[in-house]
């Protein structure tokens, strides 16, 4: 069955070849001090590592529904429970009361814990001979929940996530009949704690553009979102703004799933409140949108210095050029 699911083209292990027995691991670290500097970042390694994961996955998840059959591995059943311990963490740390109304403090307590327990959570996922990689990925976990000192998060943190699972697929934890369910599984299992943590410690937005930018948190689900409605019989982009549509159909579409939460965030007028979306409902097809997503993701995120200024690089994801 899993056979049937793979795309032809490239592949997380080609995107990301393994990494041999012989290397040595490093504590990830931040390199990107200065704008200058960004010309480091788009010649390295760890962005064409990056962005071809990214990429992968897109073209993986492509006119497929979450209720697509597919592979649920050992490592994915593992991911979803280390992602539903950071979900009882949650429960187990309310709110606290203070003056202010956004940044709730009880989130440092919370972050507090997946500090402490991060290495030996993604121990729990690697392969036992990859063990020793768990203090260099398990960074990049730290990194994808928010800012404990200004309780905020934003696509930076996001970043961070999907560059851990893109490490997973380097040591081999995940492989390439994992893509339908890092996306469908993982990645929305990802979505739904950060937006529990949103709204339960009312996390400020990380460097908001404020309406200008796609959605005050996210971005990665929407360009694979866009993805999955590429060559849709019926629905067209014009119809994510039809609450009906969304209602009816955001268990099997990524997209849609984050309309509803943004309809159920935010009032007033869709225009005002998300004006980038809003222009892209009047995109002509899916697949346009899709493209125009990935222009826009490289040029407002990863092209950004204040995203990437916090982004950090070991030997999975190095800064070393990947460029002759």
């Amino acid at each position: 069955m899993a056979e049937t699911q793979q795309q032809s083209g490239s592949t997380p292990e080609d995107e990301a070849p393994q990494v041999p027995d012989s290397v040595t691991y490093m504590v990830p670290k931040k390199e990107i001090s200065m704008v200058p500097d960004m010309g480091k970042w788009k010649r390295s390694q760890a962005y064409a590592d990056y962005m071809g994961f990214v990429l992968t996955l897109n073209e993986g998840v492509k006119g497929k529904k979450f209720t697509s059959e597919y592979k649920v591995s050992e490592t994915v059943e593992k991911l979803l429970d280390l992602l539903g311990t950071l979900d009882r963490w949650i429960d187990e740390t309310p709110p606290v009361d203070q003056p202010s109304r956004f940044g709730n403090k009880a989130f440092r307590t919370w972050y507090a814990k997946l500090d402490q327990e991060a290495e030996a959570l993604v121990s729990t996922v690697l392969p036992a001979d990859k063990i020793a990689a768990a203090p260099e990925i398990a960074v990049y976990l730290k990194e994808s929940v928010g800012n404990a000192t200004r309780i905020d998060y934003g696509t930076g943190h996001e970043a961070a996530f999907a560059a851990f699972l893109c490490c997973l697929c380097k040591v081999g934890a995940l492989r390439v009949d994992d893509q339908l369910a890092i996306v469908f599984q993982v990645f929305n299992k990802y979505l739904a704690v950060m937006r529990k943590l949103q709204k339960t410690y009312r996390m400020e937005p990380a460097g908001s553009q404020g309406v200008w930018g796609l959605d005050d948190f996210q971005f990665l689900p929407f360009i694979w979102g866009s993805s999955q409605f590429v060559d849709h019989p019926t629905l067209e982009p014009r119809h994510f703004l039809d609450e009906r549509v969304v209602n009816e159909h955001q268990h099997e579409y990524m997209f849609l799933e984050c309309i509803k939460f943004i309809n159920e965030m935010k009032t007033g007028p869709f225009a005002e409140h998300s004006n980038q979306l809003w222009n892209i409902s009047a995109v002509p097809s899916w697949s346009k949108v899709n493209q125009g997503l990935v222009r826009m993701y490289k040029a407002e995120c990863l092209e950004k210095f204040p995203v990437i200024q916090h982004f950090k690089f070991g030997s999975l994801l190095s800064i070393q050029s990947g460029k002759p």
